[in-house]
C-alpha cells in the first residue's frame, strides 16, 4: 500500500514562491507535481500533467517529503575541475607572453608541454584552449602567403595572356 503524504498550507506557499522563483523547467516541473499532490490529485493523474512516468512522480514527493524542498532543486556539482588556479594559468601564460608581444609564433603544445609539468600529469585536448580561454587568449595563425596564391610562372604567364590580348 502506497503512503500518503501530508503537506501542509505552509508547505504550499513554500512551493509556490519557489515555483515563481524558478527558471529551470525541469525544477519547476517537480514543484509543480508536489503542489499537485496537495490538491489530492493521484500520481497518475500528475503523470500525466506533467508529461512523465507516476514511478518519477512519487519519487519526487517521497524526497520531497523527506528532504524538503531541497531535494527537488538542482544538485549543485561538486569538485574543481581545474588543474591550478587562475593566477597559476596566469603565471605560466607569461612566460608566453613575452614572446607574443614581440611577435614570435607560440605553439599551443609548447604551452600544453609547460603545463602538463607544473601540474604533474596529462591533460585532455581541449584543457590549454578552455585555459588560453579563460584568459582571453586567441587563436591567430600567420600566414606568409595566400594558400591559393598562383605560381610565380603562372601569374607571368598571365600577365603575357592579357598584355596580347590587349594589344
Amino acid at each position: 500500500m502506497s503512503k500518503t503524504y501530508k503537506i501542509t498550507g505552509e508547505q504550499v506557499a513554500e512551493l509556490t514562491k519557489a515555483r515563481e522563483k524558478e527558471h529551470n523547467t525541469s525544477v519547476d516541473k517537480r514543484l509543480r507535481a508536489v503542489l499537485l499532490r496537495s490538491e489530492g490529485k493521484k500520481n497518475s493523474e500528475i503523470a500525466e500533467i506533467v508529461e512523465t512516468v507516476p514511478k518519477v512522480v512519487s519519487r519526487w514527493i517521497s524526497e520531497y517529503a523527506k528532504h524538503g524542498i531541497v531535494a527537488l532543486l538542482p544538485k549543485e556539482r561538486k569538485g574543481n575541475r581545474r588543474n591550478m588556479s587562475i593566477e597559476e594559468e596566469a603565471e605560466i601564460l607569461s612566460l608566453f607572453n613575452e614572446k607574443a608581444e614581440q611577435g614570435q609564433i607560440i605553439e599551443i603544445s609548447d604551452i600544453e608541454t609547460a603545463y602538463q609539468n607544473k601540474v604533474g600529469h596529462k591533460i585532455g585536448n581541449g584543457q590549454i584552449y578552455r585555459v588560453l580561454k579563460r584568459h582571453n587568449w586567441r587563436k591567430i595563425k600567420p600566414r606568409s602567403r595566400h594558400p591559393k596564391k598562383a605560381s610565380a610562372e603562372a601569374i607571368e604567364a598571365s600577365k603575357k595572356l592579357t598584355l596580347e590580348s590587349k594589344n
